[in-house]
């Protein structure tokens, strides 16, 4: 077995990818779909639904990929919490965690902690957490050098 990709459902999943490309160098894996049909709601259990379905590759990684997802209809939902059960963060590791920051927030995220060192303390893992425009979590790791 193998992770074949990962699911975030969006809002504007053309906005979400579009973050993704600008700030994590997320790479355009095929063109953007749209499903729609008596198959698709019989496959993810809600009759009548259509989907937007934009898959990224992570910058050197064929797999996984990102998918993301916007269905019509959607569902209201609030800014995820941290400590939510269920699906929780994006993990990235980055060669500049400070260059990385600047990235995420110069395209629509935002902070959610401070930088921290975590680990060995004589060489420490520098890491945070900060939010992509849609309010998902993503962690930024700099390992130590």
């Amino acid at each position: 077995m193998r992770l074949s990709h990962i699911s975030l459902t969006a809002r504007d999943a053309d906005r979400l990818a579009g973050f993704y490309i600008a700030a994590l160098d997320c790479l355009p894996r095929r063109p953007k779909r749209v499903l729609e049909g008596p198959e698709v709601g019989r496959g993810n259990g809600l009759p009548g639904c259509r989907i937007t379905s934009i898959w990224l590759d992570f910058p050197g990684m064929e797999v996984p990929f990102l998918e993301i997802l916007a269905l019509d209809p959607p569902a209201p939902r609030g800014r995820p919490l941290v400590n939510e059960p269920g699906l929780g963060h994006l993990a990235f590791t980055v060669p500049d965690l400070d260059t990385a920051i600047a990235r995420i927030l110069s395209h629509g995220g935002t902070r959610q902690g401070e930088v921290t060192a975590f680990g060995d303390p004589s060489a420490p893992t520098r890491l945070i957490y900060l939010r992509d425009p849609e309010g998902n979590l993503i962690e930024l790791e700099q390992p130590p050098a």
